[in-house]
Protein backbone atom coordinates (compact mmCIF):
# COMPACT_ATOMS: atom_id res chain seq x y z
CA UNK A 1 0.00 0.00 0.00
CA UNK A 2 1.59 3.47 -1.35
CA UNK A 3 1.13 6.59 0.81
CA UNK A 4 -1.36 8.06 -1.49
CA UNK A 5 -3.30 4.76 -1.20
CA UNK A 6 -3.24 5.36 2.61
CA UNK A 7 -4.65 9.09 2.35
CA UNK A 8 -7.51 7.33 -0.22
CA UNK A 9 -8.72 5.37 2.24
CA UNK A 10 -8.37 7.70 4.99
CA UNK A 11 -10.76 10.02 3.06
CA UNK A 12 -13.01 6.85 2.37
CA UNK A 13 -13.03 6.48 6.46
CA UNK A 14 -14.71 10.10 7.00
CA UNK A 15 -17.47 9.80 4.97
CA UNK A 16 -18.37 5.67 5.73
CA UNK A 17 -18.27 3.80 8.71
CA UNK A 18 -15.81 2.33 8.12
CA UNK A 19 -13.44 1.07 10.65
CA UNK A 20 -11.48 -1.79 9.42
CA UNK A 21 -8.78 0.45 7.48
CA UNK A 22 -6.37 -2.70 6.69
CA UNK A 23 -8.37 -4.95 5.69
CA UNK A 24 -9.99 -2.02 2.77
CA UNK A 25 -6.78 -1.71 1.85
CA UNK A 26 -6.14 -5.49 1.35
CA UNK A 27 -9.48 -5.69 -0.35
CA UNK A 28 -9.95 -2.87 -2.11
CA UNK A 29 -8.22 -1.12 -5.42
CA UNK A 30 -7.16 1.97 -5.78
CA UNK A 31 -9.61 2.67 -8.59
CA UNK A 32 -12.20 1.55 -6.63
CA UNK A 33 -11.13 3.46 -3.33
CA UNK A 34 -11.77 6.67 -5.93
CA UNK A 35 -15.01 5.50 -6.97
CA UNK A 36 -16.71 4.73 -3.44
CA UNK A 37 -15.23 8.24 -2.30
CA UNK A 38 -16.48 9.73 -5.09
CA UNK A 39 -19.95 8.47 -4.43
CA UNK A 40 -19.67 8.93 -0.89
CA UNK A 41 -19.02 12.91 -1.48
CA UNK A 42 -21.25 13.27 -3.96
CA UNK A 43 -24.18 11.72 -2.20
CA UNK A 44 -23.33 13.66 1.42
CA UNK A 45 -23.63 16.69 -0.88
CA UNK A 46 -21.75 20.24 -0.53
CA UNK A 47 -23.74 21.53 2.04
CA UNK A 48 -22.76 18.37 4.51
CA UNK A 49 -19.58 18.54 3.19
CA UNK A 50 -19.24 22.12 4.06
CA UNK A 51 -20.27 21.62 7.61
CA UNK A 52 -18.71 18.81 7.99
CA UNK A 53 -15.40 20.31 7.34
CA UNK A 54 -16.27 23.43 9.25
CA UNK A 55 -17.41 21.44 12.32
CA UNK A 56 -13.88 19.22 12.68
CA UNK A 57 -12.18 22.32 12.28
CA UNK A 58 -14.14 23.97 15.13
CA UNK A 59 -13.30 21.15 17.21
CA UNK A 60 -9.88 21.09 16.33
CA UNK A 61 -9.47 24.28 17.00
CA UNK A 62 -11.38 24.52 20.54
CA UNK A 63 -9.15 21.55 21.98
CA UNK A 64 -6.45 23.44 21.20
CA UNK A 65 -7.85 26.87 22.67
CA UNK A 66 -9.05 24.87 26.06
CA UNK A 67 -6.86 22.36 26.26
CA UNK A 68 -2.88 24.02 24.47
CA UNK A 69 -3.49 19.95 22.34
CA UNK A 70 -4.94 18.74 19.68
CA UNK A 71 -8.39 16.84 19.85
CA UNK A 72 -6.97 13.47 21.92
CA UNK A 73 -8.19 9.61 20.64
CA UNK A 74 -10.05 8.56 22.63
CA UNK A 75 -11.62 11.94 24.12
CA UNK A 76 -11.65 11.81 27.52
CA UNK A 77 -15.53 12.21 29.60
CA UNK A 78 -14.04 15.46 31.30
CA UNK A 79 -12.66 16.82 27.84
CA UNK A 80 -16.42 16.35 26.53
CA UNK A 81 -17.94 17.87 29.27
CA UNK A 82 -16.01 20.73 29.33
CA UNK A 83 -16.90 21.18 25.84
CA UNK A 84 -20.86 21.44 26.68
CA UNK A 85 -19.81 23.75 29.56
CA UNK A 86 -18.24 26.39 27.53
CA UNK A 87 -20.92 25.76 24.56
CA UNK A 88 -24.06 25.97 26.19
CA UNK A 89 -24.33 28.41 29.24
CA UNK A 90 -26.79 30.64 31.29
CA UNK A 91 -26.23 34.10 29.74
CA UNK A 92 -28.36 35.69 33.31
CA UNK A 93 -25.80 33.89 35.06
CA UNK A 94 -23.06 34.86 33.04
CA UNK A 95 -23.77 38.80 33.63
CA UNK A 96 -23.29 37.89 37.66
CA UNK A 97 -20.24 35.48 36.89
CA UNK A 98 -17.51 36.49 34.47
CA UNK A 99 -16.39 33.09 35.20
CA UNK A 100 -19.10 31.39 33.91
CA UNK A 101 -19.19 29.66 30.51
CA UNK A 102 -16.62 29.54 27.96
CA UNK A 103 -13.60 31.73 29.27
CA UNK A 104 -12.72 34.30 27.73
CA UNK A 105 -8.92 33.17 26.76
CA UNK A 106 -10.78 30.23 24.76
CA UNK A 107 -13.28 32.60 23.27
CA UNK A 108 -10.54 35.02 21.78
CA UNK A 109 -8.13 32.10 20.55
CA UNK A 110 -11.23 30.46 18.88
CA UNK A 111 -12.44 34.70 16.96
CA UNK A 112 -8.16 35.00 16.15
CA UNK A 113 -8.78 31.68 14.26
CA UNK A 114 -12.18 33.15 12.75
CA UNK A 115 -13.63 29.92 13.89
CA UNK A 116 -16.51 32.11 16.70
CA UNK A 117 -18.27 34.57 15.88
CA UNK A 118 -21.12 34.64 18.34
CA UNK A 119 -20.95 36.22 21.99
CA UNK A 120 -23.93 34.11 23.65
CA UNK A 121 -23.99 30.36 24.11
CA UNK A 122 -24.04 28.21 21.05
CA UNK A 123 -27.36 26.87 19.45
CA UNK A 124 -28.01 23.67 21.20
CA UNK A 125 -28.63 22.20 17.60
CA UNK A 126 -25.31 23.23 16.80
CA UNK A 127 -23.35 21.75 20.13
CA UNK A 128 -25.41 18.05 19.44
CA UNK A 129 -24.25 18.57 15.75
CA UNK A 130 -21.10 18.85 16.64
CA UNK A 131 -21.14 16.01 19.73
CA UNK A 132 -22.65 13.79 17.11
CA UNK A 133 -19.61 14.24 14.58
CA UNK A 134 -17.54 13.84 17.64
CA UNK A 135 -18.48 10.92 18.44
CA UNK A 136 -18.95 9.28 14.84
CA UNK A 137 -15.43 10.11 14.40
CA UNK A 138 -14.34 7.36 17.02
CA UNK A 139 -16.29 5.03 15.83
CA UNK A 140 -14.58 5.52 12.55
CA UNK A 141 -11.83 5.06 14.07
CA UNK A 142 -13.12 1.86 15.76
CA UNK A 143 -13.01 3.88 19.46
CA UNK A 144 -14.94 3.87 22.16
CA UNK A 145 -16.21 6.99 23.15
CA UNK A 146 -17.42 8.96 26.45
CA UNK A 147 -20.43 10.15 24.40
CA UNK A 148 -23.42 7.42 25.60
CA UNK A 149 -22.13 8.25 29.73
CA UNK A 150 -25.21 9.12 31.38
CA UNK A 151 -23.35 11.91 33.03
CA UNK A 152 -22.55 13.36 29.39
CA UNK A 153 -26.60 12.57 28.91
CA UNK A 154 -27.93 14.27 31.93
CA UNK A 155 -25.04 17.34 32.00
CA UNK A 156 -26.10 17.44 28.12
CA UNK A 157 -30.07 17.79 28.45
CA UNK A 158 -29.86 20.07 31.64
CA UNK A 159 -27.63 22.57 30.02
CA UNK A 160 -29.87 23.00 27.23
CA UNK A 161 -32.53 23.13 29.38
CA UNK A 162 -30.74 26.10 31.22
CA UNK A 163 -29.92 27.75 28.32
CA UNK A 164 -33.93 27.64 27.02
CA UNK A 165 -33.00 29.31 24.01
CA UNK A 166 -35.67 29.45 21.65
CA UNK A 167 -34.86 27.88 17.92
CA UNK A 168 -34.06 31.05 15.34
CA UNK A 169 -35.89 30.70 12.17
CA UNK A 170 -33.46 30.56 9.24
CA UNK A 171 -35.07 33.70 7.86
CA UNK A 172 -36.25 36.38 9.78
CA UNK A 173 -38.98 37.17 7.73
CA UNK A 174 -40.93 35.01 5.62
CA UNK A 175 -40.62 36.14 1.36
CA UNK A 176 -44.48 36.17 0.78
CA UNK A 177 -46.07 37.51 -2.59
CA UNK A 178 -46.27 40.83 -1.54
CA UNK A 179 -42.18 40.58 -0.96
CA UNK A 180 -41.56 38.30 -3.63
CA UNK A 181 -43.43 41.00 -6.12
CA UNK A 182 -41.19 43.62 -4.95
CA UNK A 183 -37.95 41.49 -5.23
CA UNK A 184 -39.20 40.84 -8.49
CA UNK A 185 -39.62 44.67 -9.33
CA UNK A 186 -35.59 44.89 -9.41
CA UNK A 187 -35.47 42.05 -11.84
CA UNK A 188 -37.04 44.72 -15.34
CA UNK A 189 -33.80 46.00 -16.40
CA UNK A 190 -33.61 43.56 -19.06
CA UNK A 191 -29.89 42.03 -18.71
CA UNK A 192 -28.72 38.51 -17.80
CA UNK A 193 -28.79 38.58 -14.40
CA UNK A 194 -31.98 40.02 -14.04
CA UNK A 195 -33.68 37.68 -16.26
CA UNK A 196 -31.65 34.87 -14.53
CA UNK A 197 -32.57 36.00 -11.00
CA UNK A 198 -36.40 36.46 -12.09
CA UNK A 199 -36.38 32.65 -12.72
CA UNK A 200 -34.85 32.18 -10.08
CA UNK A 201 -37.25 33.69 -7.39
CA UNK A 202 -40.28 32.64 -9.33
CA UNK A 203 -39.42 29.04 -9.78
CA UNK A 204 -38.05 28.42 -6.37
CA UNK A 205 -41.22 30.47 -4.62
CA UNK A 206 -43.71 28.71 -7.50
CA UNK A 207 -42.39 25.09 -6.92
CA UNK A 208 -42.70 24.96 -3.28
CA UNK A 209 -40.16 27.19 -2.20
CA UNK A 210 -37.55 25.13 -2.88
CA UNK A 211 -34.17 24.63 -0.81
CA UNK A 212 -31.15 26.80 -2.48
CA UNK A 213 -29.18 23.84 -2.96
CA UNK A 214 -32.24 22.61 -5.12
CA UNK A 215 -32.64 25.04 -7.47
CA UNK A 216 -29.05 25.85 -7.62
CA UNK A 217 -28.42 22.85 -9.12
CA UNK A 218 -31.16 22.22 -11.59
CA UNK A 219 -30.86 21.37 -15.12
CA UNK A 220 -31.99 21.53 -18.31
CA UNK A 221 -32.90 17.32 -18.05
CA UNK A 222 -34.83 18.46 -14.96
CA UNK A 223 -37.29 20.04 -16.96
CA UNK A 224 -40.23 18.20 -18.05
CA UNK A 225 -42.90 20.53 -20.49
CA UNK A 226 -46.85 19.17 -19.67
CA UNK A 227 -50.55 20.49 -21.03
CA UNK A 228 -51.28 23.86 -20.52
CA UNK A 229 -54.34 24.18 -17.84
CA UNK A 230 -57.06 26.63 -17.69
CA UNK A 231 -56.25 29.88 -16.19
CA UNK A 232 -59.40 29.88 -14.34
CA UNK A 233 -60.72 26.30 -13.52
CA UNK A 234 -64.58 27.38 -13.25
CA UNK A 235 -63.99 28.62 -17.08
CA UNK A 236 -62.19 25.64 -18.94
CA UNK A 237 -62.18 26.58 -22.43
CA UNK A 238 -60.48 30.12 -21.30
CA UNK A 239 -56.98 31.40 -21.40
CA UNK A 240 -54.18 28.47 -20.92
CA UNK A 241 -51.32 29.11 -18.46
CA UNK A 242 -48.01 27.23 -18.95
CA UNK A 243 -46.80 24.24 -17.28
CA UNK A 244 -43.81 22.30 -16.35
CA UNK A 245 -42.46 19.41 -14.03
CA UNK A 246 -39.43 20.26 -11.93
CA UNK A 247 -37.54 16.91 -11.26
CA UNK A 248 -36.12 17.58 -7.49
CA UNK A 249 -33.59 14.29 -7.30
CA UNK A 250 -32.03 14.14 -4.27
CA UNK A 251 -33.47 16.46 -1.35
CA UNK A 252 -32.84 16.88 1.89
CA UNK A 253 -35.63 14.46 2.95
CA UNK A 254 -35.59 12.08 -0.04
CA UNK A 255 -33.26 10.27 -2.22
CA UNK A 256 -32.22 10.19 -5.95
CA UNK A 257 -34.37 6.92 -6.49
CA UNK A 258 -37.81 8.22 -5.64
CA UNK A 259 -38.19 10.07 -8.90
CA UNK A 260 -40.14 13.01 -7.00
CA UNK A 261 -41.28 16.26 -9.12
CA UNK A 262 -43.05 19.36 -8.76
CA UNK A 263 -45.47 21.32 -11.05
CA UNK A 264 -45.43 25.13 -11.58
CA UNK A 265 -47.76 27.35 -13.54
CA UNK A 266 -48.02 30.13 -15.59
CA UNK A 267 -45.41 33.11 -13.78
CA UNK A 268 -42.24 30.85 -13.19
CA UNK A 269 -42.39 28.71 -16.26
CA UNK A 270 -42.70 32.02 -18.14
CA UNK A 271 -39.70 33.69 -16.59
CA UNK A 272 -38.00 30.62 -17.36
CA UNK A 273 -38.56 30.18 -20.52
CA UNK A 274 -37.46 33.97 -21.18
CA UNK A 275 -34.01 32.79 -19.46
CA UNK A 276 -33.45 29.83 -21.65
CA UNK A 277 -34.15 31.65 -24.80
CA UNK A 278 -31.89 34.64 -23.68
CA UNK A 279 -29.06 32.63 -22.26
CA UNK A 280 -29.44 30.06 -25.44
CA UNK A 281 -28.62 27.50 -22.62
CA UNK A 282 -30.24 23.81 -23.71
CA UNK A 283 -28.27 21.55 -21.92
CA UNK A 284 -26.40 21.35 -18.28
CA UNK A 285 -26.87 23.84 -15.50
CA UNK A 286 -30.00 25.97 -15.86
CA UNK A 287 -28.59 28.60 -13.43
CA UNK A 288 -25.49 29.57 -14.15
CA UNK A 289 -23.14 32.29 -12.68
CA UNK A 290 -22.65 35.70 -14.61
CA UNK A 291 -19.78 37.60 -14.24
CA UNK A 292 -19.53 41.25 -13.74
CA UNK A 293 -19.66 42.22 -17.50
CA UNK A 294 -22.68 40.34 -18.23
CA UNK A 295 -20.87 36.57 -19.46
CA UNK A 296 -22.56 33.84 -18.91
CA UNK A 297 -20.39 30.94 -17.53
CA UNK A 298 -20.81 27.03 -18.03
CA UNK A 299 -21.15 26.67 -14.38
CA UNK A 300 -23.97 26.27 -12.22
CA UNK A 301 -24.59 29.00 -9.57
CA UNK A 302 -22.90 28.35 -6.03
CA UNK A 303 -25.60 27.38 -3.11
CA UNK A 304 -24.45 30.52 -1.29
CA UNK A 305 -24.68 32.91 -4.31
CA UNK A 306 -28.56 32.14 -4.31
CA UNK A 307 -28.76 33.67 -0.48
CA UNK A 308 -26.66 36.32 -1.58
CA UNK A 309 -28.43 37.32 -4.38
CA UNK A 310 -32.04 37.51 -2.49
CA UNK A 311 -29.98 40.14 0.17
CA UNK A 312 -28.87 42.18 -2.67
CA UNK A 313 -32.12 42.45 -4.37
CA UNK A 314 -33.75 42.95 -0.80
CA UNK A 315 -31.12 46.01 -0.69
CA UNK A 316 -32.60 47.22 -3.88
CA UNK A 317 -36.41 47.03 -2.96
CA UNK A 318 -35.55 48.57 0.07
CA UNK A 319 -36.17 46.12 2.11
CA UNK A 320 -33.59 45.09 5.22
CA UNK A 321 -31.67 42.67 3.97
CA UNK A 322 -30.57 41.29 7.49
CA UNK A 323 -34.14 39.88 7.61
CA UNK A 324 -34.77 37.75 4.90
CA UNK A 325 -32.44 34.82 3.38
CA UNK A 326 -33.00 31.95 0.88
CA UNK A 327 -35.14 29.99 3.52
CA UNK A 328 -37.63 32.81 3.64
CA UNK A 329 -38.79 31.62 -0.10
CA UNK A 330 -39.49 28.40 1.51
CA UNK A 331 -41.45 29.63 4.29
CA UNK A 332 -42.80 32.55 2.35
CA UNK A 333 -44.45 30.06 0.19
CA UNK A 334 -46.30 28.17 3.45
CA UNK A 335 -47.53 31.28 4.84
CA UNK A 336 -48.39 32.65 1.28
CA UNK A 337 -50.34 29.18 1.02
CA UNK A 338 -52.19 29.60 4.81
CA UNK A 339 -52.89 33.02 3.74
CA UNK A 340 -55.05 31.63 0.21
CA UNK A 341 -56.69 29.23 2.23
CA UNK A 342 -55.30 26.77 0.80
CA UNK A 343 -55.03 22.72 2.95
CA UNK A 344 -52.24 21.77 4.78
CA UNK A 345 -51.44 18.52 3.20
CA UNK A 346 -51.95 20.02 -0.32
CA UNK A 347 -49.20 22.92 0.61
CA UNK A 348 -47.17 20.19 1.89
CA UNK A 349 -47.36 18.06 -1.48
CA UNK A 350 -45.59 20.58 -3.31
CA UNK A 351 -43.13 21.86 -0.50
CA UNK A 352 -42.57 17.95 0.18
CA UNK A 353 -42.07 19.15 3.80
CA UNK A 354 -41.78 15.69 5.68
CA UNK A 355 -42.70 17.08 8.93
CA UNK A 356 -46.26 18.10 9.60
CA UNK A 357 -45.15 19.75 12.71
CA UNK A 358 -42.13 22.19 10.67
CA UNK A 359 -44.84 22.51 7.85
CA UNK A 360 -47.30 23.79 10.22
CA UNK A 361 -45.59 26.58 12.51
CA UNK A 362 -45.46 28.79 9.12
CA UNK A 363 -48.65 27.48 7.87
CA UNK A 364 -50.24 28.01 11.08
CA UNK A 365 -49.56 31.57 11.70
CA UNK A 366 -50.91 32.64 8.70
CA UNK A 367 -54.09 30.75 9.64
CA UNK A 368 -54.20 32.15 12.92
CA UNK A 369 -53.34 35.58 11.68
CA UNK A 370 -56.08 35.87 9.44
CA UNK A 371 -58.54 34.53 12.07
CA UNK A 372 -60.45 35.22 14.99
CA UNK A 373 -58.30 33.67 17.39
CA UNK A 374 -55.67 35.78 17.76
CA UNK A 375 -58.43 39.47 18.07
CA UNK A 376 -60.39 37.98 20.94
CA UNK A 377 -58.88 40.81 22.83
Amino acid sequence: MTFGDDLAIDALAGFLPLAARDRLAETLSKAEIDTLTHLAKTGTGPNSLRALSSDIAYLEAWARAATGAPLVWPATEATVLRFIAHHLWDEEERERNAEHGMPEAVAEALRTEGRLKSTGPHAPATVRRRLALWSSLHRWRGLDGPFSNPSIRNALRLAIRAADRPRARKSASAITRDVLDQLLATCGRGRAVDLRDRALLLLAFGSGGRRRSEIARLKVDDLEEREPVAGDPAAPNGEKLPVLAIRLRRTKTSSADVGESVLVVGRPVEALRAWLAYSKIDAGPVLRRIDKWGNIGAAALDPQSVNAMIKSRCAAAGLDPGQFSAHGLRSGYLTEAARAGVPLPEAMQQSRHRSVQQAARYYNEGEIARGRAARLA
